[in-house]
């Protein structure tokens, strides 16, 4: 909970929104302190600036109008109405040529006061001292300003509580004219602003914060979106992708991400398949360091026997151990069955080496399983005879398959062999095929013992015996299964082998083909 916490007011939404709320307030609270501070100097000087632009005025209008003409009249009322003014012209006696208020004798008053009155530091600064009246009146006024042809001064009534920006001043020498404007209580109008501007700024702040608010989640919804594919991609999650669009910068690295991770994936993966292929090889070399041994082991120990007793009998020929023909004869008859042995298996291993190496081309040809089966039986009536088996096979008419004729025929003479060696009990050798799914499968079976099953997969490999002694016994070198499943793994077609309870059975598969 803590981090999430943490994580919020770090976000950049948060420090946005945060950011334009105080901009927000403190440009609110500026210009509360501005309005406050100056409000009144400037409301001052626009009037007096107003007053002036009137004095100019009137001075054009007594030169383009007799002052007596309604024209005259007309146009004096207009500007006194468009500036909220009291406007007085007077001649050089003090008599009224015309005023726009009818308090006309007070201001003749007032302006008399002004003219004939002490303007120094007692009216700049407080009420005058040669002017009873005005004392007791309690008239107070601050020159603004003055040229030689007119004052401007502020004036306080505190008769009405009121203050006034006055101007007097003199066209030619007949014409006298009396300008007044009343000013609001500028005090009272600078609290009301300001009242009424916190108002406002109070609704604005809310308002505002929740368009800023929205504003910064719009503009930082992306960067957000950004962030978490940024998050994904770096634990390997590659199926993230930026969906936010948009024209701008954001878009624009978005879419750079979405490479980003496209080109990562691949290189992983390239990578990936690269240390699979690394790892293989490996393993590989680590098998075949493996294999090496135990090949020199096994061909070793293999080569030992048959090594051991053609050196023994032939020293016991060349020493005349037996002078009589029949011992010579036995004796150079198990040499040659020796050397029989050793050469068999000679080529064994260069058959099987070659498979395995891919340096044995297989030539895929179409041919008929049936006679091939028929021949191999044929050669091996002898053997048959020799081990008192029977081979049963009832196949008549042809099928047809492909595979490399001469390799099927030497997977099937290793399964006939041993069929004929490891048989026992009825001593019964069962051929079959069977022709389903495009599939032909050839099954060789004969009673006996079952194989082990903790045996069955490594009956596969190089020089593996299930019984050693029974293998040795019928001549095997544990060679001949390893060379029927690198013959069919070159092929690409299965085989293997089920037992039974009165036998075992083993198997391989050849495509099917159409009958000719």
């Amino acid at each position: 909970m803590q981090r999430e916490k943490k994580k919020l007011r770090n976000s950049i939404q948060v420090q946005l929104a945060g950011i334009f709320i105080l901009l927000f307030f403190a440009t609110l609270g500026l210009s509360y302190v501005i309005n406050g501070l100056f409000l009144q100097n400037y409301y001052e000087w626009k009037k007096q600036s107003q007053i002036e632009r009137a004095y100019t005025s009137v001075g054009q209008l007594l030169s383009s109008y007799d002052s007596g003409s309604e024209d005259f009249r007309r146009e004096i009322s207009k500007l006194a109405s468009d500036g909220n003014m009291s406007i007085v012209v007077a001649d050089s006696s003090f008599d009224i040529i015309y005023s726009t208020v009818n308090e006309s004798q007070m201001m003749i008053s007032r302006l008399a006061r002004l003219i004939f009155g002490s303007f120094g530091e007692d009216e700049r600064g407080g009420p005058g001292k040669g002017d009873p009246e005005r004392e007791k009146r309690g008239f107070k006024s601050k020159v603004l300003a003055q040229t030689d042809r007119y004052v401007i001064t502020l004036s306080t009534d505190p008769m009405v509580s009121a203050d006034y920006i006055e101007l007097w001043g003199t066209f030619g020498e007949s014409n006298i004219v009396f300008i007044r404007t009343p000013l609001e209580s500028i005090r009272e109008s600078v609290d009301i602003s300001n009242r009424f501007l916190f108002y406002i700024a109070l609704c604005m702040t809310i308002l505002g914060g929740m368009i800023i608010w929205l504003v910064a989640r719009k503009i930082t919804k992306p960067v957000l979106e950004l962030s978490r594919l940024s998050d994904r991609m770096a634990h390997l999650d590659f199926d993230a992708k930026y969906a936010g669009g948009g024209k701008n910068e954001l878009g624009d690295l978005g879419e750079h991400m979405n490479e980003m991770s496209d080109q990562l994936e691949r290189t992983i993966s390239e990578l990936k398949t690269a240390n699979n292929e690394l790892q293989r090889d490996i393993e590989k070399k680590e098998k075949m360091e493996t294999m090496r041994g135990e090949f020199i082991s096994n061909v070793s120990h293999e080569l030992k026997t048959p090594i051991a007793l053609i050196q023994g009998y032939a020293e016991g020929l060349k020493d005349n151990v037996n002078d009589d023909p029949e011992s010579r004869d036995f004796y150079c008859d198990v040499i040659i069955d020796e050397a029989d042995k050793m050469n068999r298996l000679v080529k064994n291993l260069l058959t099987l080496n070659q498979l395995e190496f891919g340096a044995e081309q297989i030539r895929l040809e179409r041919f008929d399983i049936t006679e091939l089966i028929r021949n191999s039986l044929q050669a091996s009536d002898i053997m048959l005879k020799q081990y008192g088996a029977t081979a049963g096979f009832d196949g008549t008419e042809p099928v047809w398959v492909w595979g490399d004729e001469f390799k099927v025929e030497e997977v099937f003479s290793n399964f006939l062999s041993n069929a004929v060696h490891y048989c026992s009990g009825e001593k019964r050798i069962e051929i079959s095929l069977l022709k389903e799914n495009g599939k032909v499968r050839v099954s060789v079976f004969n009673t006996g013992n079952p194989i082990p099953e903790e045996s069955i997969p490594q009956l596969w490999d190089k020089f593996y015996k299930v019984d050693k002694a029974r293998t040795r016994e019928v001549g095997g070198s544990g060679v001949g299964l390893s060379i029927v499943k690198a013959i069919m793994e070159a092929m690409n077609n299965p085989f293997g082998v089920v037992n039974y309870e009165n036998g075992v059975s083993f198997w391989f598969e050849l495509d099917a083909a159409e009958t000719k």
